[in-house]
């Protein structure tokens, strides 16, 4: 009698679609608009009752001495064609994007210190520390987003000592968390890890760097522990939120009571609402990636990092609910950073106070904080250094031209002061010196 057969394996299961770019009904909701509206502006533009920037005046008027001689109907059916096409190649892209094979390999960094959702992860190297804060609302990883775009490994091969502040999402514990639980709680406990970890008195303070909100953040913290450090470095961090486009800011903040349902129900902004305030901010960017995207080869080295930034951008972090309200109704509505009195647990903060030596990087390019917010914060604190980076907010980290830009300047800085910096005199190892 023939012997059973073993059942054959089951089939492999496909890599899950991604969900971005996320919100996806805002942006496929956009696209649409966009490409339709067209036909509905073209009797405007034709008579020129379209209303036109400045700059555009002049070509403006000669598109529209060609469209009047143009055949009518022809031209309608011309522009609808188009924007089909586009809308049509706009989709494409975001399919390829969605199922294309990359997925960035989770390297193992070691975990030195955790309290609640918050880890320090430790990149090992030796020199002097330095101790890096990302933003709130985004994954830490762009500041490790593939091997050879990667801050944290280029400051460790550069002779220093890197660790980086994981959030993560909020737990239950920091639903209930303000600013103040994170500045002098959190990071004030990865701070005292990173000392602990460093070692003897005799070394050198630890450089505390802050990307994006986390400068604002560390901002915070260098005022309570300025004996703590050797250096603070503020890479696009915002400050003055009214400095450039007031309006803009005035609106996120208005948009806060209509989000108050949710914030009390949830304990927390979700991400995709998160995700379409930065949409706002500039309505056509998605699309115009995604129309560069539809034109790349999928196996090459461009489309594989777009699809790893991409990646990145859409796996983003809820913001605690009281947090939302402050940086929604404080930082932006009433500027209260710059008018000085943005406060932690009663204490303002002020930046004209600090005299840790300082470094401000400003990307000329950056469309999240306007060059001018920065700017502001450089020019109040006491000794700054003001870098200009030909970057973007995020190319700043990931982009190509990152590492010349922006990396390689901070690391001379940065060397510059713990080479005159003093010893390390943390509150930690006071407590043990009186013990």
């Amino acid at each position: 009698m023939p012997s059973k057969m073993p059942p054959p394996p089951p089939p492999a299961q496909p890599a899950s679609l991604r969900q971005g770019p996320r919100p996806l009904p805002l942006h496929l909701a956009a696209a649409s608009f966009t490409w339709t509206s067209s036909l509905a502006a073209l009797p405007l533009l034709r008579n020129g009752l379209l209303a036109l920037r400045p700059e555009l005046a002049a070509a403006g008027s000669q598109l529209t001495a060609e469209l009047v001689a143009a055949e009518p109907e022809a031209l309608a059916g011309a522009v609808a064609r188009e924007a089909q096409q586009r809308f049509a190649s706009f989709l494409d892209a975001i399919a390829t994007y969605r199922r294309h094979p990359f997925r960035r390999s989770a390297t193992m960094v070691p975990v030195i210190w955790q309290e609640g959702t918050t880890r320090l992860l430790d990149y090992g190297g030796n020199g002097p520390p330095v101790l890096v804060v990302p933003s709130l609302i985004n994954r830490a990883y762009i500041l490790d987003l593939l091997p050879e775009r990667s801050f944290m490994r280029f400051l460790a091969e550069r002779g220093f000592r890197p660790f980086l502040v994981d959030w993560q999402v909020p737990g239950e514990a920091e639903r209930h968390f303000d600013l103040a639980d994170y500045v002098l709680g959190r990071l004030a406990g990865a701070l005292d890890a990173v000392i602990e970890v460093c070692g003897p008195r005799s070394s050198p303070g630890v450089i505390l760097v802050g990307y994006c909100m986390g400068g604002t953040l560390a901002l915070g913290l260098a005022q309570h522990r300025a004996s703590d450090l050797a250096g603070l470095a503020l890479l696009a961090t915002p400050w003055d939120f009214h400095a450039e486009r007031v309006e803009q800011a005035e609106l996120l903040a208005a948009l806060l009571p209509g989000y108050e349902p949710v914030l009390g129900v949830l304990g927390e902004l979700p991400i995709d609402m998160i995700q379409a305030l930065f949409a706002a901010l500039d309505p056509s960017l998605v699309l115009r990636k995604f129309l560069g995207f539809a034109g790349l080869d999928p196996a090459s080295e461009k489309a594989r990092q777009f699809v790893a930034l991409e990646d990145w951008l859409n796996d983003g972090v809820p913001l605690a609910a009281s947090v939302a309200r402050e940086c929604l109704g404080q930082w932006y509505g009433a500027n209260a950073t710059a008018r000085g009195a943005w406060r932690l647990r009663g204490h303002a903060v002020l930046p004209q106070r600090i005299k840790t030596p300082s470094l401000a990087v400003i990307p000329d390019q950056d469309r999240i904080v306007p060059p001018g917010s920065a700017l502001a914060l450089a020019e109040v604190l006491p000794d700054c250094r003001v870098l200009r980076a030909p970057t973007g907010h995020i190319g700043m980290m990931s982009g190509g031209r990152a590492e010349a830009a922006v990396w390689r300047p901070f690391a001379e800085w940065a060397l510059s002061c713990t080479a005159a910096s003093r010893p390390i005199e943390s509150k930690l190892k006071a407590k043990r010196r009186s013990s």
